[in-house]
């Protein structure tokens, strides 16, 4: 369940979902497109604006009401607090996402990391099923075509008609990395260690074999960037195949070397095109 190249091709009216890890380029096609009136659907924005807007602003309010200053502010509503997430600054959804260990590092304990997790899941599954309405919308709004710049962790959700659903809607091109763009993206990655989704029983596993490693007595006195880049490159593994199965029940693959050459909109569809012709 596809959509036809050929079809793709002929049609005034182009859908495109980027599909791929956190890093290979899909905001930069995106922010190219955009340029040239494709309509820019992101779905991390999607999800910090609408379905997590709430728990985020709580979250800040929250952490906010432990300063007494703010707090007696906050409480007589002379302040307020208001998530300000942008399409390029998505930095209060990462901060609600959070990261599990040592509280004293900025870690949270598990019961309420995974209860964050799932609600983000929920939220990216929500995104999802967004995109035909923003299509419609797109349309009405004069542009012609529309580009799904989705999550790195799309390829975690476990419910079909998510794909059904995009495969319909859009051509979902996955960008594929080599073995030496993985180098990097896990380098880059453990750099700077930030907040990632994780499928539960796949967190859980990898929790517990750190722990045993570092024959930690609990997970509390974990250092939560230190796990992250532990982690890091098992999930970057486990989230290939899950790739390659969306692409290869719903879409196409292309490299990203060479998405990396694309400089104008007919490079992409060139590039789409020669992708699909295999």
């Amino acid at each position: 369940m596809r959509i036809n190249i050929d079809e793709f091709l002929a049609s005034p009216n182009k859908a495109v979902t980027l599909m791929g890890m956190s890093g290979v380029g899909k905001t930069y096609i995106s922010n190219i497109l955009e340029e040239k009136n494709w309509y820019h659907f992101s779905a991390d924005y999607r999800i910090g604006h609408k379905y997590l807007n709430g728990d985020i602003e709580a979250n800040l309010r929250d952490k906010a009401m432990t300063v007494p200053f703010l707090r007696e502010l906050l409480e007589n509503d002379s302040i307020s607090i208001s998530n300000n997430v942008t399409i390029n600054n998505l930095s209060s959804v990462s901060a609600f996402l959070g990261k599990v260990g040592n509280p004293e590092k900025e870690g949270m304990a598990l019961p309420e990391f995974l209860r964050r997790q799932k609600l983000y899941l929920e939220a990216e599954i929500a995104s999802a099923y967004d995109v035909p309405k923003f299509i419609e919308k797109a349309h009405a709004e004069g542009h012609n075509h529309f580009i799904n710049d989705s999550t790195g962790s799309l390829c975690e959700i476990d419910e079909p008609g998510v794909f059904e659903v995009l495969a319909k809607n859009t051509l979902i091109l996955y960008i594929k990395t080599s073995p030496e763009d993985e180098i990097k993206l896990i380098e880059r990655a453990q750099q700077s260690p930030k907040p990632l989704y994780y499928r539960q029983d796949f967190i859980l596993e990898q929790l517990s074999k750190f722990q045993q490693e570092r024959t930690l007595e609990y997970l509390a006195l974990m250092e939560p960037d230190d796990f992250i880049r532990w982690v890091f490159p098992n999930l970057f593994q486990s989230r290939l195949p899950r790739y390659q199965h969306i692409a290869d029940n719903y879409g196409y693959t292309v490299q990203a070397s060479e998405l990396a050459t694309c400089k104008t909109e007919a490079d992409f569809i060139d590039i789409i095109t020669a992708s699909a012709r295999r």
